[in-house]
């Protein structure tokens, strides 16, 4: 029996309503003190259990930098982001634009990566390289979320061009990310026409035009019957399209030096 209850400091700060009220999506949340410096950024899969953990501030369970940070955090902002990689972008992202002085990872630019496509005779090849050799189209640089973009593309584009095929039938590991640096989307039979319009459709979205792609998109896997289909191949479009939108601006209080 406790004779004296763990502190609560947000809980006493923010009120056990902003808990009860986070939403269960995933997002990215950014702790700032008193004069609205951001301290620290995370990101979550469902936000709310994710802020549930600094509901208790036990001294004997957690590190004291995890204790100085509760103790000095006066709000907490949420952004909601269509799935896990999204908000794993966004964190990144914010993570180099305000260096928080919690965060200890993630702070500085990684290497740069970029997504690189070509048609080739077998089909469509998708890559991510520091370098993208002439003959290649690219985007880019985007760090680590490249492997994020083009596990999300190499999905979508395969139930494109093999409208017949569920994602059963996709080479193995696509569903899990792709590793390696190089995947090819073959070429096959009486499909063979739409690899010309998948380039074109990929050159649009980079400049920009990601409402046509996802109408596209949709459009062209609109026969699918399959629901985990449908709710995998929607994440993936949202994903994609992340890339695309304007980045919300941040105020100059919070650039970095």
């Amino acid at each position: 029996m406790l004779l004296f209850p763990d502190p609560r400091p947000l809980v006493e700060r923010l009120g056990p309503d902003f808990f009860r009220q986070a939403p269960e999506s995933p997002g990215v949340y950014l702790m700032r003190d008193q004069a609205e410096a951001v301290l620290y950024v995370g990101k979550a899969k469902s936000l709310r259990k994710r802020l549930a953990s600094y509901r208790v501030a036990n001294p004997d369970r957690m590190p004291r930098r995890h204790l100085r940070l509760l103790r000095a955090v006066a709000r907490i902002d949420l952004e909601q982001c269509a799935d896990e990689p999204a908000a794993l972008m966004r964190e990144s992202e914010l993570l180099r634009s305000l260096r928080p002085r919690f965060n200890r990872a993630g702070t500085w630019p990684g290497t740069p990566r970029f997504l690189g496509w070509k048609l080739t005779e077998t089909g469509l090849e998708i890559m991510i390289s520091e370098e993208i050799d002439e003959g290649w189209q690219r985007h880019g640089p985007i760090g680590a979320s490249a492997v994020w973009l083009r596990a999300a593309l190499l999905r979508l584009l395969w139930c494109v061009v093999h409208p017949d095929s569920g994602l059963e039938h996709m080479p193995a590991g696509w569903c899990r990310g792709c590793r390696g640096e190089l995947a090819t989307i073959p070429r096959r039979g009486c499909y063979d026409n739409i690899i010309q319009e998948v380039d074109s459709r990929l050159r649009s979205l980079f400049a920009g035009q990601s409402d046509e792609f996802t109408a596209w998109i949709r459009g062209c896997t609109a026969n699918r019957t399959l629901k985990f289909e449908q709710a995998l191949l929607e994440a993936d479009l949202e994903t994609v399209v992340q890339f695309t939108r304007p980045k919300p601006s941040l105020r100059k209080s919070e650039l970095a030096p």
